[in-house]
């Protein structure tokens, strides 16, 4: 056997025994190191821990749903920060030394501490988390519970009816008509509480107020806001169309309260009729006439010379037609004839 094989074999012995060695060493001698990427560590989780609990804070507000890991790795890193305390008042009392004595095995000992809570930073850093909270669910009706909901007999008729025609697939339209204060509001909230119970289940209740002065974007922001719709359009035609494409082909029922007049659903962005079978809508209004239209009997030929004028005025194309017969429905014929 040569002289360079015994060294070789010795070399691959030894090698194994060398790496803890200077590691041990490094404990000893590299104080300073230890401390500072301990305490670079240390900040930088804390630093991180600050903005996770800044954005789980806001996913608070927005009544967000907090990820059950976001909670543990803020809990471990709170722990370990805490932890970390009593590292660093022994740091402070570390003096240098340059002999073998007591406080060089204290520093030894500190050292191999520090190292020990870094990698535990480290590993947490790795982990750190971006994504905080689901998104809020839709935000429910305020539905009253059912045993705080005493209806009067003429209540409980026109809830069965409401609920009647809510099975029934060739209703799409459910009016409910009172003065102010009967109580059509409580009424529907109700209707919207037993409506989530149906089987097969609704896949969404809406409900809005529409007002004597409906806003259109008003409305649309009151739907958005329970379906976790954000609009990026400007325009409520660009936010019809948005919210147009999320509800159809859902199956659901949408409650617009104190309606006073017409109002065009599309423009809200509301799938409705042969557009959107699945679609129900509930209204509830102080006028009567809100679900009568006041047209002409096919014999009444009272507006037969205006509305020949009118045809006219649109050289009988269809658009024209249909647009003007929108705006002129329901009025008299004294607005006719202007």
């Amino acid at each position: 056997m040569t002289f360079e094989s015994v060294v070789d074999i010795i070399s691959k012995i030894a090698e194994p025994m060398v790496k803890p060695v200077g590691r041990q060493l490094r404990y000893m001698f590299c104080f300073n190191h230890f401390v500072e990427e301990f305490n670079e560590r240390k900040q930088n989780l804390d630093s991180a821990k600050e903005r996770l609990q800044d954005d789980v804070k806001a996913a608070e507000r927005n009544a967000e749903e907090i990820y059950k890991d976001v909670k543990k790795w803020l809990e471990d890193a709170n722990n370990e920060i805490e932890g970390a305390k009593s590292l660093e008042n022994e740091i402070g009392k570390n003096g240098k030394c340059f002999t073998w004595c007591p406080n060089c095995m204290r520093q030894f000992k500190l050292s191999k501490a520090l190292a020990k809570k870094s990698e535990t930073f480290r590993k947490l850093l790795e982990k750190k988390i971006t994504e905080v909270a689901d998104k809020a669910p839709p935000q429910p009706i305020e539905f009253l519970p059912s045993k705080e909901f005493t209806p009067s007999e003429a209540s409980k008729e026109a809830l069965e009816q409401i609920m009647k025609a809510l099975n029934d697939d060739n209703v799409n339209m459910i009016g409910l008509y009172g003065m102010g204060g009967v109580g059509k509001t409580t009424l529907v909230k109700e209707v919207g509480r037993r409506a989530k119970e149906l089987q097969p289940p609704l896949d969404e209740v809406l409900m809005a107020t529409v007002s004597q002065n409906p806003n259109v974007i008003d409305i649309q922001d009151r739907m958005a806001e329970k379906l976790v719709l954000e609009f990026k359009e400007k325009s409520k035609e660009g936010r019809a169309d948005r919210l147009w494409k999320r509800l159809q082909g859902k199956k659901m029922l949408i409650i617009l309260d104190d309606v006073w007049k017409h109002i065009e659903l599309k423009e809200i962005g509301i799938p409705f009729g042969d557009d959107h079978r699945g679609c129900k809508i509930l209204l509830t209004t102080r006028r009567r006439d809100m679900f009568s239209y006041n047209g002409l009997d096919d014999g009444d030929s009272t507006l037969n010379t205006v509305a020949r004028k009118v045809a006219s005025e649109c050289h009988c194309l269809p658009i024209a037609l249909v647009t003007v017969g929108k705006a002129l429905r329901d009025k008299s014929e004294v607005e006719w004839k202007r």
